[in-house]
């Protein structure tokens, strides 16, 4: 992605739209060493747009620059659509499989198919600035309804499949929805349940599977999509003409981590503008030229998938592939073999499994294959570290027509050029393992807040472990930097969200005087201006001795110390040592994502090594296997040699019975860590840690030497 780096001593002169093509006013790119955060903005004078609103109907100035993809004029969503129909109208849009059957639909298609379910949306009562809730898995329908909703003057709603019946009335009471947009029946039942709660729903769809039982206001997809088929056109054509790019056209729920979840309002121009300045960044090429292919698996209630799988592949005219429903229980790789994409976004769980599945397949492998495996994973990480230095070295040639052509094509990526992480954080052992294997995973960093990514790794401008330089047209802050240059992320730029839904002062703690939207995450650039997270500022461990620890690094490296280990928590706040609770890599319930008893291959493998018989997590957990206890423990030895400080020494830990999971309730749906929710559903075993007085040093468990 290209990228203009702006020093901290820079002044960018920006204008705000809708004002004259030129503004004398200069925003400073950093602030102070010492300064304070300034104050939340100030309300907006009547009658004119603010940088920021809470109100569903409110309108915000957008954050134009004065040239550069920063200045490009703002669209709606029907504006962006109609120009890809215009381009690409008879290109593959959306595919997805029907049994063995291949379904497609083209642009010009698809677009009248938005336009028909906008006209159904409609004539079942939905109200501007209403909300259309959908529930379900990535399908044409979920995105048809998306636009739908978008064009009917509502707002599209993304809920996350393993939402509670609970969490699902927060949400479809909080966006005021008319419509809700449902899977299945597992998914109906939930609405039923709560639809006596829910004063401004008018009507529920059902887009897959027959009906089990007739209901009023209860439609099937087919049924739906009648309504609007031959409803006149001006109606709608009226409220899209009045639609404008500084309106709210989607929101999306943050996970609720630390509390309810919030509605981040997200503009037409936030979406437009950042799906257009990604596209241009990553060089994706227009279906003029070359098609774009991706696959649709990740939950699109979640920014990331919105992002990838509608926006910037609409921008480009590309094609997006549905994956199966159970993708993540393991028919992902199935699909990435028939549709080979160009581009694949994977979450860091995502990888982490991949590595997983081809750890256990290459340990079956003769000697001779391991060998020759080996010799190229050394010659594919050498080359891709000194790649990042402009040098290729002569053995890569052999190693990729030997090793990694061959991985390439089993993982159905042979085609792509272009892999991305980003919704969590990921470890480096896992990015130099697919960089061995000449697969560079490039990863990027941004929020819901900021519309998606805010920074972007890309092939000429990639450094391990950083999330890369900011997209052309936004800016990055680091607030109150400490000695070694660590600061608060803060960004700037046309991706920055209107605000959240009815919550003025949520809005007030995440945007600041100057409109810069604090991120809550700590980083630092490096000399060429790579950014690189160093924590959280809410996850920061703060000991009774005062001193401030991310957990993150001391959880990696326990984690590629002791390869055994699936999660790591460390726990130390206010507290007067560190702790950590671990869980077992293990076999996961294919139908339900529970993890089970069983051990992974891979780790059963591990144990053996460690001579050790275990093929249970219930036969290791709670120091059952002296074996294995003595290798975490050596792990943690080896973690606590390399401690800053003798307070980020891990001095007490245990195994868990069970692993995390998203069912469990331990990991949000992007698989990122849900710290509080750990604390409360393991707080007896973090209480036994801490119940003597003096910290014991026993044989089972030795602190380790100073």
């Amino acid at each position: 992605i290209d990228y203009i780096y702006l020093s901290p001593r820079s002044k960018i002169r920006l204008a705000l739209w809708p004002v004259a093509a030129k503004s004398n006013k200069s925003y400073s790119h950093s602030l102070p060493v010492n300064a304070r955060r300034p104050d939340s903005l100030s309300v907006p004078a009547a009658g004119e747009p603010g940088l920021w609103t809470s109100q569903g109907n409110g309108e915000v100035k957008l954050r134009m620059g004065e040239s550069g993809l920063a200045a490009e004029t703002p669209l709606t969503i029907h504006q962006m659509f109609t120009s890809a129909v215009e381009r690409f109208g008879d290109c593959t849009a959306l595919s997805w499989k029907e049994g063995e059957q291949q379904k497609i639909l083209n642009y010009r298609d698809y677009y009248q198919a938005c336009r028909t379910a906008a006209k159904s949306f409609l004539k079942l009562g939905l109200e501007r600035y209403h909300g259309v809730g959908i529930l379900g898995f990535n399908s044409s329908e979920w995105f048809i309804s998306d636009i739908g909703a978008i064009l009917a003057g509502g707002f599209a709603v993304g809920i996350y499949t393993t939402n509670s019946p609970e969490a699902c009335q927060y949400v479809a009471e909080n966006c005021k929805a008319n419509v809700l947009v449902v899977e299945n029946h597992k998914q109906l039942q939930k609405i039923l349940q709560i639809q006596d709660q829910l004063p401004h729903l008018k009507a529920i769809v059902q887009y897959k599977d027959a009906l089990k039982e007739k209901r009023p206001n209860v439609y099937t997809w087919e049924e739906f999509m009648e309504l609007g088929r031959d409803e006149p056109d001006a109606p709608l054509d009226e409220i899209i003409a009045s639609q404008k790019p500084n309106q709210c056209c989607t929101l999306i729920y943050t996970s609720g981590t630390t509390g309810q979840p919030k509605g981040v309002m997200l503009s037409h121009d936030n979406l437009t503008w950042t799906a257009f300045a990604i596209s241009r960044h990553v060089r994706l090429t227009e279906a003029t030229q070359a098609q774009e292919c991706v696959v649709s698996y990740l939950p699109l209630s979640h920014i990331a998938a919105q992002m990838v799988d509608i926006w910037v592949t609409m921008k480009v005219g590309g094609a997006t592939y549905f994956a199966q429903p159970d993708a993540l229980k393991g028919s992902l790789v199935n699909t990435l073999k028939e549709v080979r994409p160009t581009a694949f976004m994977g979450v860091p769980r995502v990888w982490e499994k991949m590595q997983e599945k081809m750890k256990s397949v290459s340990a079956k492998s003769s000697t001779v294959r391991r060998k020759v495996a080996a010799w190229a994973k050394d010659v594919g990480l050498q080359t891709n570290l000194t790649k990042m230095i402009g040098r290729t070295p002569l053995n890569y040639r052999v190693a990729k027509k030997l090793v990694f052509k061959k991985v390439r094509k089993a993982l159905g990526l042979d085609r792509c050029n272009k892999c991305y992480t980003g919704a969590a954080p990921i470890t480096k052992d896992t990015l130099e393992f697919f960089l061995s294997l000449d697969i560079p995973v490039y990863e990027l960093y941004g929020m819901s807040e900021s519309t998606g990514p805010h920074t972007i790794s890309l092939p000429d401008a990639f450094r391990l472990t950083s999330c890369g330089k900011e997209i052309p047209g936004c800016k990055t802050k680091l607030h109150n930097p400490d000695e070694e240059g660590n600061g608060e992320i803060c960004f700037w730029g046309r991706h920055v969200f209107m605000g959240y839904l009815n919550m003025a002062d949520k809005t007030e703690e995440a945007l600041d005087s100057d409109g810069w939207l604090h991120s809550g995450d700590l980083g630092k650039h490096d000399q060429n201006g790579f950014l690189f997270i160093t924590g959280r500022i809410k996850e920061l461990i703060i000991t009774a001795g005062g001193e401030n620890i991310p957990p993150v690094p001391i959880e990696d490296a326990v984690k590629e110390a002791v390869p055994l280990i699936s999660n790591a928590m460390l726990i130390g706040d206010k507290r007067k040592f560190l702790s950590m609770l671990l869980t077992i890599k293990s076999q996961v319930n294919g139908e339900t994502g529970t993890p089970e008893d069983e051990l992974t291959p891979e780790a059963v493998e591990l144990c053996k090594k460690l001579g050790s018989s275990a093929t249970r997590v219930s036969e290791i957990c709670g120091g059952r296997d002296r074996a294995i206890h003595a290798a975490i423990q050596e792990g943690i030895n080896r973690v606590n040699e390399k401690a800053t400080s003798n307070a980020q020494r891990i001095q007490k830990w245990v195994v868990l019975d069970q692993d995390f999971s998203i069912t469990g309730g331990e990991l949000g749906p992007t698989m990122k860590l849900k710290r509080p929710v750990v604390m409360k559903m393991y707080k007896e075993q973090i209480e036994n840690f801490y119940k003597e007085v003096a910290t014991p040093s026993t044989p089972d468990n030795p602190l380790p030497p100073k």
